[in-house]
């Protein structure tokens, strides 16, 4: 009866074909340009800018005063808006 070994060298040489290129395809990933839109300057929030002294969403008025940031309490139905500054 003959005996059938498996081709160890054959599965060694798809077990490094299969290495090398995942490690190709990780090393083009984070090396590649990204491609899209160029990121837009990050505009700031009222709540974000010093000089907003106050805002509101539509929902509640937010202060700030020499102790910090009080905001009011949002009404019940409340549908909230973009944040936009009432007074500087």
């Amino acid at each position: 009866m003959a005996e059938t070994r498996p081709d160890r060298s054959r599965d060694a040489a798809f077990a490094w074909i299969a290495a090398i290129a995942t490690l190709a395809t990780i090393v083009v990933a984070n090396v590649a340009p990204t491609r899209g839109p160029a990121p837009q300057p990050a505009v700031l929030s009222p709540a974000d800018d010093p000089g907003c002294r106050e805002w509101t969403d539509s929902c509640r008025v937010c202060i700030r005063d020499a102790d910090g940031i009080h905001c009011s309490t949002p009404g019940f139905a409340c549908q909230r808006a973009a944040l936009r500054c009432t007074g500087r």
